[in-house]
């Protein structure tokens, strides 16, 4: 399923490279895709928040876990690599990062979390029930994997982003280690309207 799933972003892909008037995105050109279209979730702060909170900013989210030892941090740090890269618009970017664990992931730990990178970046953490359909309403792929104990687990999990622009319109999949440059210049291209 997940190979399928993978086929139909490279499918639109391609159609969209080929279309003339599209700006030169350095992700994939999602627009009008019919998934990961809102989230309606709790923050570390306990505040529900939903694509409308953060009208006319470029939203990144991504998914993952606070116990990740390298794509999460990865790619918060690019984030905030792309928030210094925005300049004066750096303010106009905003990172929602969603966890697959909300067994380990509570608020305090999630808040804790996104103070060591930047403390308008917010944590989102589904309710048992809402993390397999919100899973598969987003493409993204998580399972766990038994550790030496109850507790040492990990998540497997998809690493990509998607970007959303001022409008709060999905418009582009990034893949992991695309770098903060891409993602930099996109947020700039979605930020002008693009």
């Amino acid at each position: 399923m997940f190979k399928r799933q993978f086929l139909g972003l490279l499918a639109a892909a391609a159609l969209t490279a080929c279309s003339p008037d599209k700006p030169a995105f350095k992700g994939v050109d999602i627009t009008g895709a019919d998934y990961a279209k809102d989230f309606v979730l709790s923050d570390q702060n306990g505040q529900t928040r939903s694509l409308k909170d953060f009208a006319g900013k470029v939203v990144v989210v991504f998914f993952g876990y606070t116990q990740c030892p390298d794509v999460c941090p990865t790619t918060l740090q690019e984030l905030l690599e792309v928030r210094r890269m925005l300049g004066a618009d750096g303010e106009k970017l905003q990172a929602v990062f969603i966890t697959v664990d909300p067994e380990r992931d509570t608020p305090e730990l999630l808040k804790a979390y996104m103070a060591n990178f930047d403390p308008s970046f917010v944590a989102l953490r589904p309710t048992p029930e809402q993390l397999q359909p919100l899973l598969k309403d987003f493409k993204i792929y998580a399972k766990k994997v038994d550790g030496k104990t109850a507790t040492s687990y990990t998540m497997d999990h998809s690493a990509q982003s998607y970007l959303y622009d001022p409008q709060g319109r999905l418009r582009l999949y990034n893949r992991y280690g695309s770098g903060a440059q891409a993602v930099a210049d996109d947020a700039r291209l979605l930020l002008k309207g693009l």
